[in-house]
């Protein structure tokens, strides 16, 4: 779950989901397990996320693939050079990559890869994102995405992102997590993405 002092977001049941459609942002190695942004923490979030792929059809993995000269390289510190074991899934969500692609920078919705499925988006109703960074990759996708549906007034769309699923890096003095993660959602709630506690069967 997203490091918080308070976890202030509502659960959100699961039968209320209209034809979803799961994306896993980041769960890769070099985010996770090793390199020179990893941070292990961020694997506590893994089980959640599983636990949506076992009960959510249609799912796409999005990893980190940059070429060795990455402009993102001015920015941050080398990391997850495509072909490398950094830019791979973690190997506990590996049995649910059906469909998976590569990005070349922290926002999703700029891969070539990505704008060639945006017209099959129409045909889900709620849109969930998962995974790392909440204040980097996920705020950057989720705030992109939902400005393109209401761009073209797709109404019946929705963007949701469910607390226990998403997560930051913290390095003390630094980047804290705790903080980060805050003011991410509250930034995407504001922007009218449907952030959640968590995404569960009311049932189980």
């Amino acid at each position: 779950m997203a490091r918080l002092k308070e976890n202030q977001y509502k659960e959100f049941p699961l039968q209320n989901l209209r034809k979803p459609i799961l994306f896993v942002v980041d769960m890769i190695n070099g985010f996770i397990k090793e390199g020179s942004l990893h941070d292990e923490a961020i694997l506590d979030i893994s089980k959640n996320i599983e636990n949506l792929l076992k009960k959510i059809d249609a799912s796409i993995f999005i990893c980190d693939g940059h070429a060795p000269d990455s402009k993102e390289f001015c920015s941050y510190p080398l990391h997850c050079v495509k072909g490398t074991a950094e830019s791979e899934v973690i190997e506990e969500l590996r049995p649910y990559v059906k469909t998976r692609i590569y990005k070349n920078s922290t926002n999703t919705f700029m891969s070539p890869s990505f704008q060639d499925l945006l017209p099959t988006l129409k045909n889900h109703k709620d849109i969930i994102l998962t995974g790392c960074c909440t204040d980097l990759c996920i705020l950057q996708f989720a705030l992109s995405l939902n400005s393109w549906l209401n761009e073209h007034n797709y109404k019946e769309q929705r963007v949701i992102v469910p607390v226990d699923c998403v997560d930051t890096y913290d390095i003390e003095s630094i980047h804290d997590a705790k903080r980060w993660n805050f003011f991410s959602l509250k930034n995407m709630e504001t922007n009218g993405i449907l952030v959640v506690s968590k995404i569960g069967d009311q049932y189980e």
